[in-house]
């Protein structure tokens, strides 16, 4: 088999479950197959709202992040199940043991996706008989289907599994991509939302092939570095490794500063603290992540220093947010000694492209009993526009809420690091 693997390259398989958290109500229950089921917060209020439903509700025009009113008026005979997330981990836990007999180099990327190298795995088979067991394993063991896309990168590999749902395995290769995936819009590629698809519009860039011969001085003036790496991502190009430790990662974006003097003033605390929190806003919209722990140090004139954080229900980008945390913070943690330095640092960092995911399996489960998800989806749309929630749900809807619960690189970090820990224990 070994003739069927490249001799330099790669081979890449990112593997996607279906309607995720649909399909695992479904293997536990086989009733609820081939009937329209949604899974809904507040399944019995009105202002309830779809997290993701199955192939056979969307039928009827079922969409996540729907009013639950709305969908049952498109499909009256639909079934409403609350989340059950414990359910939902140990499926995926499953999920991620069945990947790793296939490859020590499997990486997690969410609840319910990762990547798998099998360059060293053909002894197995070849790719997509490898592909084929996996597909079959997952169904005959857990009873949950999966899609998968084969390619020589990351990339084109999640590229390729997208192209095919539910129950699809496609092979992508760079010699493919000039007839596949350049006639596509520029919005469809991977990695590019709404806000810069219009960006790229205004210059003329269209289509996926548009920016593959773009100008990369041009890119670079619009989108900074994250320009000659979409264009490169348009050509094929991609040069991360499936890393299995990326679950352990442990991302922050923070900034500290030694004031003036020493000082007891509240007010001019506050001030300080407004400052930082502006430029961890900033910073992390740069990156185009959100914190879900926010942290402030405290450094007395003594040179004492101390951090203390909050976990968040809901992840945070914006700096009235931020600033509100660490002053709820400084007011609990102070103890009235005159302060020489003060930091907040933001932890826990999700793309916004998962915020969703990260807010379905991290909140949702507390935040439904509270209130209707739909007002955390309206915030997050009115603060980060639509494509946060289009996007990232509509990947969930494919693939999972886990996005409605964690991982990574989006990495859902509360699932990715306790899949990390169930791993090594």
């Amino acid at each position: 088999m070994k003739e069927m693997y490249p001799k330099n390259g790669k081979v890449i398989l990112h593997v996607d479950m279906n309607s995720f958290f649909a399909s695992v109500e479904m293997a536990y229950d086989p009733t609820l197959k081939g009937k329209p089921l949604a899974i809904a917060g507040n399944p019995h209020e009105r202002r309830g709202i779809i997290v993701t439903c199955s192939y056979e509700a969307r039928k009827f025009g079922v969409k996540t992040t729907m009013p639950l009113w709305e969908a049952k008026k498109l499909c009256p005979q639909l079934i409403v199940k609350k989340p059950n997330f414990e359910r939902y981990r140990a499926a995926s836990f499953g999920m991620f043991q069945i990947l790793r007999q296939f490859s020590d180099l499997v990486e997690p990327v969410s609840i319910d996706e990762g990547y798998v190298d099998i360059t060293d795995s053909y002894e197995l088979g070849s790719p997509i008989t490898i592909a084929q067991l996996i597909q079959k394993r997952l169904l005959n063991q857990l009873d949950l289907p999966c899609s998968i896309g084969i390619a020589p990168n990351k990339f084109l590999a999640k590229t390729a599994s997208d192209m095919k749902k539910p129950m699809g395995i496609t092979i992508l290769r760079k010699r493919e991509i000039r007839n596949i995936i350049w006639p596509r819009q520029v919005g469809e590629m991977h990695g590019i939302g709404e806000k810069t698809a219009l960006k790229l519009k205004k210059i003329n860039i269209y289509t996926i092939g548009d920016l593959a011969k773009a100008n990369e001085i041009q890119l670079r003036k619009l989108l900074g570095i994250n320009g000659i790496k979409l264009k490169e991502r348009a050509n094929g190009i991609d040069t991360r490794p499936v890393d299995p430790e990326a679950v352990a990662e442990f991302k922050s974006v923070g900034n500290s500063t030694t004031l003036p003097k020493d000082t007891v003033n509240q007010h001019e605390l506050f001030t300080v603290l407004e400052k930082l929190a502006d430029k961890v806003s900033i910073r992390m919209k740069q990156k185009k992540v959100l914190a879900v722990n926010i942290s402030i140090t405290i450094r007395y004139k003594d040179r004492k220093t101390i951090s203390r954080s909050k976990k968040l229900l809901n992840p945070v980008v914006q700096k009235d947010e931020i600033t509100a945390i660490a002053k709820q913070l400084l007011i609990k943690h102070w103890n009235g000694d005159p302060i020489r330095l003060l930091g907040i640092t933001g932890f826990d960092l999700i793309d916004q492209s998962h915020a969703v995911q990260q807010l379905d399996l991290f909140s949702f489960e507390q935040e439904a009993k509270k209130e209707p998800l739909i007002k955390t989806v309206m915030k997050l749309r009115e603060k980060y526009g639509e494509s946060i929630i289009e996007n990232a749900v509509e990947k969930t809807n494919k693939a999972s809420p886990t996005k409605l619960v964690g991982a990574e690189t989006s990495f859902n970090k509360d699932f990715l690091h306790d899949l990390k820990k169930n791993e090594s224990s």
